[in-house]
């Protein structure tokens, strides 16, 4: 899929907002943005037309020859993410190729990464949200957290925060998960699949 180069990354951490869900495995892609927002030296504000907090500013090389990326959290609950993304595609003027879902995946091993283009929601409310506002065809940036154990639902298990053993590997999966999205960005997908999807 060729992209105009000039138009601008939009890169949606999915979550819940609130400092009871911060931990949470669900939470995984706000965790993913903060690291990409602390790397750019940039601080989340609210955004005045979409329900989001946002960072505007550019990865990759310095100066213009960066690519323009804005990261959001949108603020409306993972089950309804859809809106505050369209929202900010629209006010940004982003094409729908250049939109990037960091998501918690229950299918794949615990810190392993998956990128793709398009596809189904595969039960995940924030994809599902995103597609019935937009279509299936934005980039996924899929975060491994493995199923839950013995016959524990997966809603609680998604709302509970990473284990303490997990949480001993989760700054180098998250920060992993970063340089995925950077690599997406920079070099496109085949070259950052081939990198990232170990």
């Amino acid at each position: 899929m060729t992209t105009d180069a000039s138009a601008p990354w939009l890169i949606a951490g999915l979550g819940n907002p609130g400092p009871g869900y911060a931990q949470n495995r669900h939470n995984v892609g706000f965790m993913v943005v903060d690291l990409l927002a602390e790397r750019i030296g940039g601080t989340f504000k609210r955004h005045g037309k979409a329900q989001a907090q946002v960072v505007e500013g550019r990865i990759g090389a310095p100066g213009p020859a960066g690519r323009r990326v804005v990261l959001a959290k949108p603020m409306s609950y993972m089950n309804l993410s859809g809106g505050p993304v369209t929202a900010l595609r629209d006010f940004y003027k982003v094409p729908t190729g250049n939109i990037v879902a960091v998501h918690d995946e229950l299918d794949i091993d615990y810190g392993v990464l998956r990128l793709k283009l398009g596809g189904g929601d595969n039960g995940h409310n924030g994809l599902k949200s995103m597609t019935k506002a937009m279509g299936p065809d934005y980039h996924r940036v899929r975060f491994g957290i493995g199923r839950p154990p013995g016959r524990m639902p997966v809603a609680d298990f998604v709302l509970k925060d990473f284990s303490s053993a997990e949480r001993k590997e989760l700054d180098y999966f998250v920060d992993r998960a970063a340089d995925a999205v950077e690599a997406l960005v920079i070099e496109g997908l085949e070259r950052a699949q081939s990198t990232y999807n170990s």
